[in-house]
């Protein structure tokens, strides 16, 4: 009924206004509840921000002078960033391995390419024999010494400033995470999945990390997985196989924080927040959550199959010689630098054998399925094989008769396959 035909009320009568003032009303305490709400949200935000922060300690890189030039000049800017994991023993299960403390026990460079569309993540043994720089390390220059030394010398400012000199990359920023906050970060969210093939056992260090497909580990086995020695009843004596199940792992973690599960449940969102930046030490600029999540956001847009973990090439130094278990880095690793420092992408050829994506595992163990679809088998298979086979078994393959090749006797081998020895699935 319009305003026109509605009939005027009786002299004397009130006006009825109260549907109107309920309205109003009704307005009034939803527009005060949703300003309250916001406020309290955001104070909230705010001083959970605040704290977050207040868990990261920024360290100057001012003591840096003698540093490497951007040799990348297009579109956009790449980012490299040095991360660390700190070896300290001062939490709770922590001392796992009957070896001293205070230095980096995992080093890893970062880089985003400048479009953001690729990621490599490349890993550098500790006991690389290298050159460490005087320039922000406190103390003279070396020639021939392990790796992890910087770090016990002059800290995370050192290894950047050995990173640099032996790369000639110019690294933007570093993050060290401790032992403590790596498995904080496993709790929150509550366990991550790893496929083990065979029950790692180290008696003398009570650790025991169970196999599984996958296992779904804790913070304290997780601990156990990274950083034991023991695959099997067999000693690793170098820092490859620990870097193959770091890898392994990081990309576990990675998957299981991105997944819905982690993402849609505030809660977990929270304690991985907090256990992530929990004695977290970053350069100056880095120490801010927001930074640090700006970061993140770039890292989430790059497809999974385009993260890739590398472990730098190198060769072992001969047994009669003083670095007798240690590795020196082999000409394709000089190959690799120069090429991130350009921000191209690494061929194939130069990662085979050394890298591994952050793809769910799913991704290989598919593919007995899908033998039915030629054209995706057929692009895959030669690439991988074709060299291993020719060399492996030529004259064998050629005397055996149709019926022979058929038997299940051909893959029998007596060494189980690289994978198995440093713990991780094929």
């Amino acid at each position: 009924m319009s305003d026109e035909s509605r009939p005027e009320p009786a002299a004397g009568v009130p006006k009825r206004k109260g549907k109107a003032a309920r309205r109003h009303t009704v307005g009034r305490v939803i527009l005060i509840s949703a300003v309250v709400l916001a406020l309290v949200t955001g104070l909230g935000t705010v001083y959970f921000i605040r704290h977050l922060d207040g868990n990261i300690e920024g360290i100057s890189t001012d003591a840096l002078t003698d540093r490497p030039d951007e040799v990348y000049t297009g579109n956009g800017q790449p980012l490299d960033i040095l991360v660390m994991g700190s070896d300290s023993r001062e939490c709770e299960g922590c001392d796992i391995d009957a070896e001293g403390g205070g230095g980096s026990d995992t080093t890893i460079l970062v880089h985003l390419s400048a479009d953001r569309s690729r990621a490599y993540a490349v890993s550098i043994p500790r006991d690389s024999i290298v050159d460490r720089p005087e320039d922000g390390c406190d103390s003279p220059a070396a020639t021939e010494v392990m790796w992890n030394q910087a770090y016990g010398i002059g800290g995370p400012v050192c290894t950047l400033a050995q990173v640099e000199q032996n790369t000639g990359i110019r690294v933007e920023h570093f993050v060290v995470v401790d032992f403590a906050s790596f498995g904080s970060m496993v709790d929150a969210v509550d366990g991550v999945p790893v496929c083990v093939p065979e029950d790692i056992v180290d008696r003398p260090r009570q650790i025991f990390v169970p196999k599984g497909d996958p296992s779904v580990l804790t913070g304290d086995q997780a601990l156990d997985y990274v950083r034991a020695r023991y695959v099997g009843d067999k000693i690793q004596q170098n820092d490859i196989s620990r870097i193959r199940r770091q890898q392994e792992f990081i990309g576990a973690l990675v998957r299981k924080v991105l997944s819905a599960g982690t993402l849609t449940r505030l809660d977990k969102v929270v304690r991985f927040l907090d256990a992530a930046t929990e004695s977290l030490q970053t350069d100056e600029e880095f120490a801010r959550v927001t930074r640090l999540g700006k970061v993140a956001m770039q890292l989430q847009g790059i497809g999974l199959d385009k993260i890739k973990f590398v472990t730098l090439p190198t060769d072992y130094y001969p047994v009669d010689s003083e670095f007798s278990g240690k590795v020196f880095w082999k000409p394709e690793a000089d190959r690799i630098w120069k090429l991130i420092a350009q921000d191209k992408e690494i061929p194939a050829r130069l990662l085979k054998g050394t890298s591994t994506s952050a793809e769910p595992p799913a991704s290989s163990t598919q593919s007995p399925t899908e033998t039915g679809s030629p054209g995706e088998t057929a692009s895959e298979t030669p690439s991988e094989t074709p060299s291993e086979t020719p060399t492996e078994t030529p004259s064998d393959t050629a005397s055996e008769t149709p019926s022979e090749t058929e038997t299940p006797e051909a893959p029998e081998s007596t060494t189980p396959p690289e994978e198995q020895i440093f713990g991780v699935c094929a």
